[in-house]
């Protein structure tokens, strides 16, 4: 349970935040001001004492909970041992057992291998080069509203201009959009399911306009979109991008970054739409914290790099490594993916409420306890709340529940609580959202 013990941010908050300011470049952006001091299951504390309900996750990290003790304990008996050698040199078992039960658990029946890096931009990043050299194509399509990651060809797949573009060109070559099925709002104007999945049917013309499809090696996609907005897709749609890719020779690529480990009700979002992949990009909860992101896929398309071709210095850390063998066994032995589906129907009942005496509220959507809120300034125009948004998000932290903006327009509350939350905490969170609503929306 929330505990505030002095206005936010803190005395030694402010202080530690004056040393920021002035040593950390102001590029690397940040949500709260607080700084933190511990953290254990959805509860952050900070240097000041006061407590606060975490519906950020370190960005969806922290899915199995901070500090969970099996996690904890495994990172300490394996530092106790060795913590680097670089398994390019000195290879270990940890990551090779990790290899195995990832390709085991990812959806598929077919033989799989899996490599390890440090990021999920990484992971984007060798996903679409083992997929151009098993195909001995260039092109690469991504959706609209997506999110990839911040290196060059990871920001280049993304969609959102600001902040995450603006000025940071030229680009990545051979990169391509099409619109993804927002229904909210509707590229074209149309409703489901009315629409005939007009955004899925725009592909093959695609082919004709834009970039013929002998030449693209992948299709690129989030199954919930997230820095997008949350944005669940009609369950026909991926399973229909993934038949057109099968028609013209092109590999399907899940980023399963944010949404893996049980966010959606499912060890992988894919799951929940009978989806299974060429390739999977995986990262954040893999290892509750630790470093660590892997590109998991069908053994021929793994194994089209020549041996250098892939890999790096840090990738499959073996403290990662034995966090995220322990993370697998955690989903398994607590049920989350269970308990995700459980705090999302919790969850998403209350702010159905909410909508009902807010009209800023346009929109309640997600998957599991990926859940979301959209804010508009009217229903009828779907005006981008952004400015009470903006003021929402602030109104909480102050309350002692912390949580991310998202979406093109940054006019979309997301929530990313690890699913370990107790039914006490996740109570309360709601009520300081409703709180803060009534605050700042009367």
């Amino acid at each position: 349970m929330t505990t505030l013990k002095t206005q936010v941010p803190g005395p030694k908050s402010q202080e530690i935040l004056e040393l920021r300011q002035k040593y950390v470049p102001r590029g690397i952006s940040y949500s709260t001001q607080i700084f933190v001091k511990e953290a254990k299951g959805a509860v952050i504390t900070d240097v000041d004492g006061n407590e606060f309900i975490d519906f950020a996750g370190g960005i969806g990290v922290n899915n199995a909970g901070h500090c969970h003790e099996k996690v904890v304990q495994a990172a300490k008996d394996q530092i106790d041992h060795f913590i680097h050698t670089s398994f390019n040199v000195a290879q270990y078992e940890q990551y090779v057992k990790l290899a195995e039960k990832l390709d085991e658990v990812t959806p598929g029946s077919f033989p799989k291998k899996t490599m390890f890096a440090n990021s999920g931009a990484e992971a984007v990043e060798n996903a679409v080069k083992i997929a151009r050299k098993y195909t001995n194509r260039t092109g690469i399509i991504a959706l609209e509203c997506a999110f990839h990651g911040r290196t060059l060809l990871a920001m280049t797949l993304t969609s959102k201009v600001k902040p995450y573009k603006y000025g940071f060109g030229p680009f990545a070559s051979d990169v391509y959009k099409v619109p993804s099925a927002y229904c909210y709002r509707c590229y074209y104007g149309l409703s489901y399911p009315s629409c005939d999945l007009q955004c899925l049917k725009n592909l093959e013309r695609f082919f004709v306009a834009e970039c013929p499809s002998d030449q693209v090696a992948a299709v690129i996609a989030e199954p919930v979109q997230g820095e997008g907005g949350f944005i669940v897709p009609p369950p026909e749609f991926l399973p229909g991008l993934k038949q057109i890719c099968e028609k013209h020779g092109i590999l399907f690529i899940a980023d399963e970054i944010q949404t893996g480990f049980g966010r959606t009700g499912k060890l992988f979002a894919c799951e929940n739409f009978g989806l299974v992949p060429d390739l999977m990009a995986i990262a954040k909860s893999l290892a509750a914290g630790f470093p660590l992101s892997a590109v998991t896929g069908r053994a021929e398309v793994m194994d089209a790099p020549a041996p250098g071709e892939i890999g790096g210095t840090y990738g499959g850390n073996p403290v990662a490594c034995a966090a995220a063998l322990q993370v697998i066994d955690i989903m398994k032995d607590e049920a989350l993916p269970e308990r995700a589906n459980w705090i999302g129907s919790v969850l998403t009942g209350r702010l159905k409420e909410m909508q009902e005496k807010y009209p800023v509220i346009g929109d309640v959507r997600g998957l599991g306890a990926m859940i979301a809120i959209e804010l508009v300034n009217d229903r009828k125009t779907k005006e981008p709340a952004k400015e009470i948004t903006s003021r929402l998000t602030a109104e909480c932290y102050k309350r002692g529940l912390i949580f991310l903006s998202a979406g093109i327009y940054s006019n979309v509350l997301r929530f990313l609580m690890p699913l370990v939350i107790t039914e006490s905490e996740l109570n309360q969170a709601a009520d300081i959202l409703e709180a803060s609503l009534q605050e700042v929306c009367g």
